[in-house]
């Protein structure tokens, strides 16, 4: 068998709680997630820097929180993981979002050199291959 922890279907809030490492889905379904995701988290930090100035004691807590405002910034800013591997094709492949920037670019390729040098490819066949034979009874 695969060393896989499968747990079967994940309601929408489970993508962002560390409830599940991969989430598996259609590509259509896959990307409105993910545009989504990345309009909400940027709303979100607008929001968050507009109340963080807006009064004279806002803007001293934000003083106060600015290193750990900018690591959260950081943490849910596309640019900081550049891409993410294609999965499902014989290679390395990133996909990257179409508005990339420089910062973006260069992530992308780091994850670029991460996954080839990490042997995923190898990895998924292999796991494929052994479950082909484990469901053929082999």
């Amino acid at each position: 068998t695969l060393d896989l922890n499968f747990i079967g279907n994940v309601e929408g809030r489970d993508i962002f709680t560390g409830a599940v490492d991969v989430v598996v889905c259609d590509g259509f379904v896959g990307n409105v997630v993910l545009k989504l995701s990345e309009g909400l988290s940027e709303a979100l930090l607008d929001m968050i820097r507009v109340e963080m100035t807006r009064t004279l004691p806002n803007r001293l807590a934000a003083a106060v929180l600015r290193s750990d405002l900018h690591k959260m910034g950081r943490r849910i800013d596309y640019a900081e993981y550049g891409g993410f591997p294609l999965l499902g094709i014989n290679g390395a492949a990133i996909i990257a979002h179409g508005r990339s920037n420089a910062k973006a670019i260069k992530n992308a390729l780091r994850v670029a050199r991460q996954t080839a040098e990490s042997g995923v490819t190898q990895a998924i066949a292999a796991g494929l291959a052994k479950l082909g034979k484990t469901e053929a009874g082999v």
